[in-house]
């Protein structure tokens, strides 16, 4: 434990020095995964289609906000469907449109969560995400959450009806407008996803702000509990065919990526809690105190072998001298 509490603070200690120089390099690496995975899932037009044109891309977004990943994802996503179909880029046109006005309005310190929610949903694991966000965000953090949920979804519709709707080429447009809203309104399953994740990033910040002792532990382990009963209930109250393992490993894995979460941000010592009473004009206050596990960087003892055989030398000389 005591090494991995010294690793920490090494972690710490660089990132703090070389801040200007890892920042840009996060950034571009989330830039590139998520503009690599749009044109994996998408891949429409060709000519953005490319790994020179995301490559530098991603070193764009690497000097500019956090925002600007998210509106570059959204246009490749754009860009791809305008080739593949008009319709469908209208649609989820308008989609983005209100997502970024409520995000904006909400939560727009959560970038992270509406980039990479659809990149965990891949990787089955985005059951990591509301926890997260319970952990470190706020109640508003559900809005990002839900708009990650939302994008994710929008693009898997398409994907899984690329064949349906391109088929439907030679029919009136009013039809193929309605084919696509009608599929993303009656996706139950998203509405369900949107929900549990919802209830669960509210649910883990309310326990993890609660005065006790392991606050954070229980706050995961409940928020872990009811995303999976949610998630169950609403498959059978909608029939969204959810797989149950999927969801119950899903989660256990989420929940030992929050232990490293927990172990980098919430590392504190319960056994050395101390409760502080105190007063001023106007009010009495009642302090609990839990202090931080930390631990100082072991210092390099430099041992100099030549200077104490010179000093032996010489003793040796004065004797025999």
């Amino acid at each position: 434990m005591t090494t991995l509490l010294v690793a920490k603070q090494i972690l710490m200690t660089l990132y703090s020095k070389y801040e200007v120089y890892i920042t840009p390099i996060l950034k571009f690496m989330l830039a590139l995964i998520s503009l690599l995975v749009i044109n994996s899932r998408l891949g429409y037009m060709d000519s953005i289609d490319r790994l020179t044109v995301v490559l530098i891309v991603a070193l764009m977004c690497s000097f500019m906000p956090m925002n600007f990943i998210v509106v570059v994802s959204a246009l490749f996503t754009m860009l791809h469907l305008y080739a593949f179909s008009l319709e469908c880029a209208a649609v989820i046109g308008v989609g983005f449109i209100l997502m970024f006005l409520l995000y904006l309005r909400f939560s727009p310190k959560d970038t992270l969560v509406i980039v990479l929610l659809p990149v965990c949903f891949l990787l089955k694991i985005p059951y990591v995400i509301p926890l997260a966000m319970g952990l470190v965000g706020t109640p508003a953090s559900a809005v990002s959450v839900a708009c990650g949920v939302m994008v994710y979804y929008m693009l898997h519709y398409v994907v899984q009806n690329v064949s349906v709707i391109a088929g439907m080429s030679g029919e009136e447009i009013v039809a193929r407008f309605r084919f696509v809203i009608d599929g993303l309104l009656n996706n139950k399953e998203m509405v369900v996803t949107i929900m549990a994740f919802a209830v669960t990033v509210i649910l883990v910040y309310l326990i993890r702000r609660l005065s006790i002792d392991y606050a954070w532990t229980i706050a995961m382990v409940s928020g872990v509990i009811v995303d999976i009963m949610v998630l169950l209930v609403g498959d059978l109250m909608f029939d969204t065919n959810v797989p149950l393992f999927g969801v119950i490993f899903g989660n256990l894995i989420s929940f030992l990526l929050l232990l490293m979460l927990q172990f980098f941000v919430f590392n504190v010592d319960y056994s050395r809690t101390e409760k502080v009473q105190f007063e001023d004009d106007e009010y009495y206050y009642y302090v609990k105190a839990v202090p931080k596990v930390v631990v100082s960087k072991p210092e390099k003892k430099v041992k100099q072998i030549n200077s104490q055989r010179q000093k032996s030398v010489q003793r040796t000389r004065n004797t025999h001298g």
